[in-house]
């Protein structure tokens, strides 16, 4: 099974960019824009200067609890910044969304209370909200994590969305919040 495949069997089809997408982001980005590739998983993820966006990471099965996904992670914090990533909420239906709350925690990430993500999908309609994660080598502010999940927002995840897609994504200030009274 290719890496694209792998993704879109494990993520939900709102948080999925199309194939066209991811590869144009590899191709026009590849600068910044990365795939590790393994037998037992596909990360992809966005190595900007001051800070690492992990777009999707994916661990089979069979690897699970085998130390893959940390083993992953420890390679991306030896380059000393920031990383941040995009979590579904904890649905107590669900164990695996609390399996990966559990997992991220245990790395170091930290939950960025007082950041809100609300994106329509182009596939569904739906909206999809998800929680913000970060782990940090020098206590970075939610501020700046939140300046660096615009900057996800507007060179990533929203690149060529019309050329790719037919339609926009909603502008960066109705899908992305910051809410000064949070901690």
């Amino acid at each position: 099974m290719n890496w694209y495949d792998k993704l879109n069997q494990y993520f939900p089809v709102e948080e999925m960019k199309s194939r066209e997408h991811m590869e144009l982001l590899l191709q026009e980005k590849r600068a910044v824009y990365k795939k590790d590739e393994g037998k037992y998983h596909v990360m992809m993820y966005a190595d900007m200067e001051d800070f690492i966006f992990v777009d999707y990471l994916f661990v089979s099965k069979e690897a699970r609890g085998k130390g893959v996904g940390k083993q992953l992670l420890d390679k991306l914090k030896q380059r000393g910044k920031p990383i941040i990533l995009e979590v579904e909420p904890i649905d107590y239906k669900d164990t695996d969304t609390q399996k990966r709350l559990r997992f991220y925690q245990r790395e170091g990430f930290q939950h960025a209370k007082s950041i809100g993500y609300r994106r329509r999908s182009l596939e569904t309609g739906e909206i999809n909200e998800l929680e913000i994660l970060y782990w940090s080598p020098a206590n970075e502010s939610e501020v700046s994590i939140y300046n660096k999940m615009r900057h996800t927002y507007e060179t990533i995840h929203t690149y060529k969305d019309l050329e790719v897609y037919g339609e926009r994504y909603e502008p960066t200030e109705k899908v992305l919040s910051f809410n000064q009274e949070h901690p």
